[in-house]
């Protein structure tokens, strides 16, 4: 059976397109359907190559669907923050964990575990910071992770205070956390798919870094049973897809650097060096700091930059810095979204002399320096045209706007969320059709803009008659 998009825009001008059986673009131009074809007339829509996020957690963001919201905009108060944690606590069973996500220190401080304990003492209750570098606990929690135990082994991320107990803050030891934690119940992965269909995504980057086997292995029968409707490629992954895990691919591979505890030159040296390998693999370096992207770079320089390097975040690049990453070829994997959602906080805690260079993309874009948008969802809303919004507009949540010489068209931001540059004879059907033309989409981006969304060759998202 054959799918016939009929009178689509592409590229500017209205035409049809079919998508074979085996999930490819069979042909474009004037198209006369079969008998047992199946036709959508396209009304002259933009068929679009499906978009893709190259920057996502996809397990924190299924995880983040079914979590307590813990910050702004929804939590501003300490009273709301405890009310929140005390509703989800009645509807919790006493041997189970409360999650909560995108706490951020405007809302009640620096929590600690007894800041928690005032606010639900039972059951154990996990609060994540919306940086994803932090996990903070109430004594309940460090009970069941052993956080007092004498002579236990704990990781230098667990904080402890002057005299020696544990704050209960956890500072990035996730894969730790998961193992003292013991098995859970899986995320509903199929949520992540769906949401991200009705955004016509249809690829997506995981960028959790050092993912364990039982993790790839959970993330491939997603993808094998349907749940995961996306082309996913794993940053984290140290090994390659093995037989019957080829609906996934290997990425560069993800190197997170502590912010709050820096690598030194030669830490990061000898993990990109490792990284390389025998086949030159490429490397995604987390970086949010000046200090951070300037090492980074340092590094690259002597290790040798491949093609597919990676600059994860960049949150901060001064002018001098351009040329060093053009120079290397770079791909600066950026993320508008966290303007428009934490902007004012920006604006009252970066640095003066780091403010006028937070989250750029119109001087890279200039520079020549090859940039995606992405989410880092579940750290900002995973909606693709949202980030298309905040890169056109760069407002934050009051009003101001940050960094206005920074701003880019709608165009090239959504240009830059595709999964690839055209649709053609031979491409995978990976495809979005929208409502209306491309430049319209461009005057207005907005996720009630899609249509349909086809993964594959196969109808995801939105039916054959809208």
């Amino acid at each position: 059976m054959t799918l016939i998009l009929r009178d689509v825009e592409l590229a500017g001008r209205r035409t049809d397109v079919a998508v074979s059986g085996d999930g490819r673009v069979s042909a474009t131009g004037r198209l006369r359907p079969g008998p047992r074809d199946t036709l959508v007339e396209g009304r002259g829509g933009a068929l679009l190559p499906g978009l893709a996020d190259r920057h996502v957690h996809l397990l924190a963001l299924a995880k983040s669907l079914e979590s307590v919201d813990c910050g702004p905009p929804r939590i501003r108060t300490a009273e709301a923050l405890a009310d929140a944690l005390r509703a989800r606590a009645t509807a919790t069973a006493p041997d189970a964990w409360i999650r909560g996500v995108g706490y951020h220190e405007s809302v009640a401080g620096a929590l600690d575990r007894d800041r928690l304990d005032a606010m639900v003492r039972r059951p154990a209750v996990r609060v994540q910071h919306r940086s994803g570098a932090l996990w903070t606990v109430n004594s309940a929690g460090a009970r069941v992770l052993g956080l007092d135990e004498p002579g236990l082994p704990l990781p230098g991320g667990v904080e402890r205070d002057a005299g020696g107990r544990a704050t209960g803050r956890l500072w990035r030891v996730d894969s730790w956390l998961r193992r003292r934690m013991g098995p859970s119940t899986a995320p509903d992965l199929a949520a992540v798919g769906r949401l991200y269909a009705s955004y016509g995504v249809t690829a997506v980057h995981d960028a959790t870094p050092e993912l364990e086997d039982d993790t790839v292995a959970e993330l491939s029968r997603a993808l094998t049973d349907g749940r995961l409707l996306q082309r996913v490629t794993l940053l984290g992954a140290g090994r390659p897809p093995r037989p019957g895990e080829e609906r996934w691919e290997r990425g560069p591979y993800k190197l997170l650097p502590p912010d709050h505890d820096m690598w030194t030159y030669d830490e990061l040296l000898c993990r990109v060096r490792a990284a390389r390998g025998s086949v030159g693999r490429p490397v995604a370096v987390h970086a949010v700091t000046r200090e951070a992207l300037v090492l980074t770079l340092v590094v690259l320089r002597e290790a040798g930059p491949v093609p597919g390097d990676r600059v994860e975040h960049a949150a901060v690049v001064p002018p001098e810095l351009l040329s060093q990453i053009r120079e290397l070829g770079v791909r600066v994997v950026t993320q508008p979204g966290f303007i428009a959602e934490r902007g004012d906080t920006y604006a009252a805690e970066v640095e003066p002399d780091d403010l006028p260079h937070l989250y750029p993309y119109s001087s890279l874009l200039a520079a020549g320096i090859p940039v995606s948008p992405s989410s880092d969802a579940p750290y900002s809303s995973p909606d693709p045209w949202a980030a298309v919004r905040a890169a056109r507009d760069r407002r934050t949540p009051a009003g101001r706007v940050l960094g206005p010489g920074e701003r880019v068209r709608a165009s090239a931001a959504l240009t830059g969320f595709l999964a690839r540059p055209a649709v053609g004879p031979g491409d995978d059907a990976d495809l979005c059709l929208l409502h209306v033309p491309w430049r319209v989409a461009c005057e207005d981006p907005d996720a009630g803009l899609v249509r349909m969304t086809v993964c594959r060759g196969r109808v995801v998202h939105g039916g054959l008659s809208d």
